[in-house]
């Protein structure tokens, strides 16, 4: 499952195979800041994202998984008022 630190913010996405077996859906979690290195903050539990979209490739799935991700924390930047 690929990660990656985007700002505070860890964010792991993937693909997952579709309940039909036929191609994959996009994946992510997204985890905060933690005082505990043997712990991780979770603030978005791993679920689907882009729910209309099916992907032929688990890296065309990753990548909207992604894309999606980046979505998320900045609209949570912007509600919060961060710059």
């Amino acid at each position: 499952m690929p990660s990656e630190k985007i700002g505070a913010y860890e964010v792991e996405y993937s693909a997952v195979p579709a309940a039909d077996g036929k191609g994959w859906v996009a994946h992510v979690a997204v985890y905060g800041h933690s005082t505990n290195p043997m712990h991780r903050n979770c603030i978005f539990p791993d679920q689907r994202v882009s729910l209309e979209s099916v992907f032929k490739t688990s890296e065309e799935a990753e990548a909207e998984a992604r894309r999606a991700a980046a979505g998320l924390l900045d609209s949570h930047s912007s509600r919060s008022g961060a710059q």
